[in-house]
């Protein structure tokens, strides 16, 4: 006889049937528990129901699956103005406290920084505090909170008078290719305008602040310095560079559909050649009367190893390239910021791990997802003013046969 069933024998005169099955239900349900441990969603073993499931967790690896339709507020614009409302930031974990049933957390962003108190109740579980007071420090977090007036000034914060409750964008500078630069587009030193752009879900949102830019560098070129424009034209005749606002965007698959109307064999999977670049570029012309537009999806084969994979299509990536006229001006993608994933595909790419491995190491500190590229400052005069030649628009170009003056 059990343990259990001789306190029923003993209290059978004072129990009812009722208290009997409810004393058996109990001693059942101890047993299953310490047959199966701690409970699966705690695993301190603490059985309290998470009221808080779904509002908490990892995104994952962001690897540019969807969109999402967030707006984001800035730390520093945080005021009186926004009390009581909801908005969603994103920041680095700057400090945190916890003391089992309330979580205090710094969110810093850039120079910026405010409190956000997490609260156990009817809605915060005691594993959503749990959670949130173990993330680690300048993890990048983001948070949908309540806008609230401190009860007293939190002195440690730049944001002193308001609390929550629930990297980028550039480098302009001189490149040196070690290269035999001997085509029109190509110098051994040039302008390099290299950017790299943090992003909240989507590489996308890169891409298109990327064409936003150029476009109004285009328009802005056109009004302010449109005398200088067509002195440039009557010494080198060219058709005036045109432009959609926003820029068009073609994946590369329908543009490759559009080559092989026009009669040209390739690949879904091969690189565009220049005199393909050069037929494609006259095609979206005649087609979309645009010199400017944007090539995504590009094939994972031909792109470097840190170019993040489509997550939807792995012969495709999360790249792109901006044309001028035909010509490439910039090629982007979104850079694999998880340390794991890049020597995964350092690997594939048979690359030396050892001589990388700086690289590799720095995402280990936390980095937010990015994208980016590459612009030449000449290159792009060059294909807005409709010239032949790269050398017309640097004032002393420089290739492996002129280095004077």
């Amino acid at each position: 006889m059990s343990d259990q069933e001789a306190a029923a024998a003993d209290g059978e005169k004072k129990l009812s049937k009722k208290e009997l099955n409810k004393l058996a239900k109990k001693a059942k349900k101890m047993e299953l528990t310490q047959q199966k441990g701690p409970s699966a969603n705690d695993a301190s073993g603490d059985k309290e129901e998470d009221v808080s499931v779904g509002c908490y967790g990892s995104y994952g690896l962001v690897q540019s699956t969807d969109e999402k339709d967030i707006v984001f507020t800035e730390l520093n614009v945080i005021n009186k103005d926004l009390a009581n409302k909801e908005i969603w930031v994103r920041g680095r974990v700057h400090t945190t406290r916890s003391t089992g049933k309330s979580c205090f957390l710094v969110l810093r962003h850039k120079v910026h920084t405010i409190q956000v108190g997490l609260f156990k109740g009817d809605l915060v579980s005691k594993q959503m505090v749990k959670f949130v007071g173990a993330i680690p420090k300048e993890s990048i977090i983001d948070i949908q909170a309540k806008v609230v007036v401190a009860e007293q000034e939190v002195s440690a914060c730049t944001q002193k008078e308001m609390e929550l409750h629930p990297i980028q964008v550039f480098t302009v500078g001189a490149v040196f290719r070690a290269e035999d630069s001997n085509t029109h587009r190509h110098m051994t030193e040039f302008v390099g305008l290299d950017l790299e752009m943090a992003f909240k879900f989507h590489y996308h949102e890169v891409m298109r602040t990327i064409g936003d830019v150029l476009i109004n560098v285009f328009k802005g070129l056109q009004k302010e310095y449109a005398h200088e424009i067509a002195a440039v034209g009557q010494q080198y005749p060219a058709e005036p560079f045109e432009f959609c606002e926003p820029a068009l965007v073609l994946k590369y698959a329908d543009a490759v559909a559009i080559l092989r109307e026009s009669g040209e064999e390739i690949g879904d999977e091969e690189d565009l050649s220049t005199p393909l670049e050069k037929k494609l570029g006259r095609l979206v012309k005649d087609k979309y009367k645009t010199d400017f537009y944007i090539l995504d999806k590009f094939p994972l084969a031909v792109r470097p190893f840190y170019t993040m994979p489509d997550p939807h299509d792995a012969r495709y990536s999360n790249s792109y390239d901006m044309f001028m006229r035909g010509e490439e001006i910039l090629s982007g993608a979104q850079r694999i910021h998880d340390p794991t994933f890049l020597t995964e595909r350092a690997k594939h790419h048979n690359i030396e791990l050892d001589k990388i491995q700086a690289y590799i190491d720095a995402f280990r500190y936390g980095c937010p997802p990015h994208a980016g590229g590459g612009i030449g400052m000449e290159r792009v005069t060059m294909l807005f003013l409709g010239l032949h030649n790269i050398r017309l628009s640097s004032m002393f170009p420089r290739d492996p046969k002129r280095i004077t003056p």
